[in-house]
């Protein structure tokens, strides 16, 4: 495991200066289908900072994010080792990417200087039965983190129930209500579950999905696709300067609740939606 930190770094790298394929084939699409105007311009900008960054092996953006990493560790490693492979390999790239410093300690409000502090960069582990260690990584800005929105419902404000409808209407109220703070297009995650903690960790990981990956529940399929379609129809578009596209995806995780609870927590990706897997 001595190397595993040297593996971190570069998947730091690889997220920090590159989007996933997916999510440039999406913006490729949303482009060719945008008329001429402010919005197609915003997404030919986006598309060319893209590729500049790859190229020359620069961050996308000036803020870095927050480092959270999901592994999947086969029985038989030790979490601590691996945790501590994981902060290491964070300190390496913020030197040598470089990244911009963003942990800051709450009662001093020193910045520690490499990404790491209490709970900084967030780790989050799962056992597996498969041989190879599977570490996801998202690298998530504070505009867009900031952008989150959490619902209890019933909600009468929007007229919003304990079922899929209402977490419709719940959706919809969050996008709008950001329109073009956080960059878009979005890719919007939707945790459904009965307590706050499980809500927000599930539209989290949403965002870990794939675009063209749909649920696996027919119902929560449709429903991904029906917000996306009623998002777009919004007309925020790609940086809130109008057109088609607001959105690039939906992704809905959800749990079992507990008869008197129902929470819904809505995480926002920016356009760029920096994610990366390390097979180790």
């Amino acid at each position: 495991m001595l190397k595993l930190q040297d593996g971190i770094k570069e998947i730091i790298r690889k997220t920090a200066t590159s989007i996933p394929r997916d999510v440039e084939e999406a913006l490729m699409r949303a482009f060719k289908a945008e008329p001429d105007g402010p919005a197609r311009e915003a997404l030919a900008n986006m598309l060319e900072n893209a590729a500049i960054a790859k190229n020359a092996s620069k961050p996308l953006c000036q803020d870095s994010g927050t480092p959270v990493f999901y592994a999947r560790v086969p029985k038989g490693l030790n979490f601590a080792v691996i945790e501590k492979s994981i902060i290491e390999g964070v300190r390496l790239a913020t030197r040598s990417v470089p990244l911009r410093p963003n942990a800051v300690d709450v009662l001093t409000e020193k910045n520690s200087g490499d990404n790491t502090g209490v709970g900084f960069p967030e780790i989050y582990f799962e056992q597996c039965e498969e041989d190879t260690l599977v570490i996801d990584l998202s690298l998530k800005g504070a505009g867009s983190e900031n952008a989150g929105m959490f619902y209890k419902l019933p909600d009468e404000r929007l007229k919003a129930e304990r079922d899929l409808e209402g977490v419709r209407r719940c959706v919809l109220d969050a996008v709008y209500s950001v329109q073009g703070r956080a960059c878009p297009p979005y890719t919007v995650g939707v945790g459904i579950a009965g307590t706050r903690v499980a809500a927000a960790a599930l539209s989290r990981k949403a965002l870990m999905r794939k675009l063209p990956e749909g649920a696996e529940d027919p119902r929560i399929k449709e429903l991904e696709e029906k917000l996306l379609a009623q998002i777009n129809e919004l007309r925020i578009g790609a940086m809130g300067l109008g057109g088609g596209c607001t959105a690039l995806g939906v992704k809905i995780n959800h749990a079992h609740r507990h008869t008197g609870s129902y929470f819904v927590d809505i995480s926002i990706a920016c356009w760029a939606n920096r994610r990366s897997r390390l097979v180790w």
